[in-house]
């Protein structure tokens, strides 16, 4: 069994600790537990693992946030991926600080990543980890929000909530999406 998972950031030192890029922090703590190293590939930094006998892809899309499909379509493809067995890592402003939730399908949410994802492989069915950043912005302040770094109140409980985070990969990838739901979300 091989599976992609795909945490959502955008590329470049800039971004590495604002609440956009919860999605390069899950993959990145899952790939150093696991004793794994991305390394620069084709439209996106790559690094393969192997977890209780399943083939696990993790990649952090270099293409920006907004063309995310791109990255995803091409790793679907070259790795031969079926969308089943793919896992998308979010940020969400509808969830709380550090709420996470797993889904097996949904609409975009407004997300720009998942938007662009849904558009170039023409569909909804896949899974989706969302990760709460809190929605404590004014009015039109969103973008300033998500490209904002964590607050220091925020970083106290960050590691613990990525290491949660981590548990959904082991569980989609090991007893499948409905058990990881019914275990973890809302943990």
């Amino acid at each position: 069994m091989k599976y992609l998972i795909v945490g959502l950031g955008n590329p470049g030192d800039k971004y590495a600790e604002t609440r956009h890029n919860i999605g390069f922090k899950v993959v990145e703590a899952f790939v150093k537990e696991q004793g794994s190293t991305f390394k620069s590939d084709k439209t996106a930094d790559v690094a393969h693992a192997k977890f209780k006998g399943r083939t696990i892809v993790l990649i952090k899309p270099t293409t920006f946030m907004n063309l995310s499909g791109k990255a995803v379509n091409y790793w679907m493809q070259a790795e031969k991926i079926p969308l089943e067995n793919i896992l998308v890592i979010t940020d969400d402003i509808a969830l709380p600080f550090g709420k996470l939730r797993m889904k097996g399908k949904g609409s975009d949410g407004g997300h720009n990543g998942l938007k662009d994802i849904q558009a170039v492989v023409k569909s909804q069915e896949y899974a989706r980890l969302r990760f709460g950043v809190g929605s404590d912005f004014h009015k039109g302040q969103q973008a300033d929000y998500v490209l904002g770094e964590w607050s220091e109140e925020e970083k106290k409980t960050l590691e613990e909530r990525i290491s949660v985070a981590t548990e959904f990969i082991k569980g989609f990838t090991t007893v499948g999406l409905g058990l990881t739901m019914t275990n973890w979300n809302n943990k």
